[in-house]
């Protein structure tokens, strides 16, 4: 008879190849009609995925939403019908490696690139030469602070901002703390790849879930909708090349933060105050001696990283307050 062992690993081979290339989790209803209500536009022989609803009669406001990691355009359907009864035009977009767009690789994910691909969709719908407000979360407020670098400085193509509105990103190096497994895939080399092929939904919404408050956790629907924007096209295998934009921040932190200390575009926060990623009041504190200039509205204290799914109504009042006060 064979040693345990030899049978353990010739039943576990197959099972875990079978595993490894287990096909991404089906689409919910309701993420199949966010995606079957959006489009495609094609940047650099890439698609990348958008939503654009037209709302508001009488209005001629524009809002860009621009998401986190390693979420996707569908963090802001809670807000949505509520943004368009305000806004002329609400557009969303799925950054390249995330949600329902191409992940391409290898490729050198950059915030560089992600804010070309803003000013691309932009001119891909017309609207180059309109005034644009930016509302932001995570990730995409350090796209956001590209892009009012590149109107600060009147880069070629850079976008009309016409006011921006941060929420809990790693805004600056120095109050931000990402979670172990965020270092550990960066700057994991060649283990990286072995993880996020290992990576499965208990793991991912574990992690995920550390990040919102206790008494608004998101359900197990919402964290399947999550993890099949992330696996769908392989996103999970990209996740250590997107990372690297934790190393872009430091490195490019003067230009980024120095956007924000110079604008004259009308600035706002908002801000869940149990983030553990940007704690309070350490990051607070440091944002206001920055960025005196700058409004902030705190939500409710066991509002957490993820403040536009957590309390979508308050997030949405602070946010209609900013947009009316200028």
């Amino acid at each position: 008879m064979k040693e345990w062992w030899v049978q353990v690993g010739l039943l576990g081979v197959p099972l875990l190849a079978v595993y490894l290339h287990i096909p991404p989790p089906q689409l919910s209803p309701a993420l199949r009609s966010w995606k079957s209500s959006g489009s495609f536009f094609t940047y650099k022989d890439l698609n990348i995925f958008y939503r654009d609803s037209s709302g508001a009669v009488g209005s001629s406001d524009i809002v860009v939403l621009l998401h986190g990691f390693p979420t996707s355009s569908y963090d802001w359907s809670k807000i949505w019908e509520g943004l368009t009864q305000r806004f002329h035009r609400v557009i969303a977009l799925d950054f390249l490696g995330f949600g329902f767009s191409d992940k391409p690789r290898p490729h050198g994910y950059s915030i560089f690139e992600q804010a070309t691909i803003v000013e691309g969709l932009l001119r891909h719908l017309g609207l180059r030469h309109q005034r644009i407000n930016l509302l932001s979360h995570d990730y995409g407020d350090t796209v956001a602070q590209e892009l009012l670098h590149r109107y600060e400085h009147n880069k070629t193509g850079s976008i009309l901002i016409n006011s921006l509105c941060l929420s809990n990103g790693g805004i600056f190096p120095e109050t931000y703390y990402p979670r172990f497994i965020q270092k550990l895939l960066k700057d994991g080399g060649l283990l990286s790849p072995i993880i996020l092929r290992l990576m499965n939904f208990f793991f991912f919404s574990g992690g995920l879930g550390a990040v919102f408050g206790p008494y608004t956790q998101p359900s197990r629907a919402e964290l399947w909708d999550m993890w099949a924007a992330v696996r769908n096209n392989d996103g999970n295998l990209v996740m250590d090349s997107i990372l690297q934009y934790i190393n872009q921040r430091k490195k490019h932190r003067e230009r980024w933060v120095g956007a924000l200390m110079s604008t004259s575009v009308p600035l706002h926060l908002i801000y869940g105050p149990l983030d553990p990623v940007n704690p309070h009041p350490e990051f607070l504190q440091f944002y206001k001696k920055v960025l005196p200039m700058s409004t902030v509205s705190v939500l409710d204290d066991h509002i957490s990283h993820y403040p536009q799914l957590e309390d979508p109504t308050g997030f949405l009042n602070a946010y209609l307050n900013f947009i009316n006060s200028f």
